[in-house]
């Protein structure tokens, strides 16, 4: 059965936990190292996409968005 996290519910909290969770469930045999290196490598994605609009942000000048905070400060 795959769970799936709706996207209003994905923050830092949720990726981490997620990470977490494929990793131990890839210790344990219950998911593939392929699929657990798949959710790794999207995790990356996001966190690379983060990075840019982090960086865009700051050479234009502006304030982090609202979005970015909002990930940022997730909380469970």
């Amino acid at each position: 059965m795959r769970r799936t996290t709706p996207k209003s519910s994905l923050n830092a909290v949720a990726l981490k936990e997620s990470l977490w969770d494929t990793l131990q469930k890839v210790k344990t045999g219950k998911v593939s190292a392929g699929s657990g290196g798949a959710v790794a490598a999207q995790a990356r994605e996001i966190l690379r996409t983060i990075k840019t609009q982090i960086s865009i942000f700051a050479a234009s000048g502006k304030t982090v968005s609202q979005e970015l905070v909002d990930f940022a400060k997730s909380e469970r």
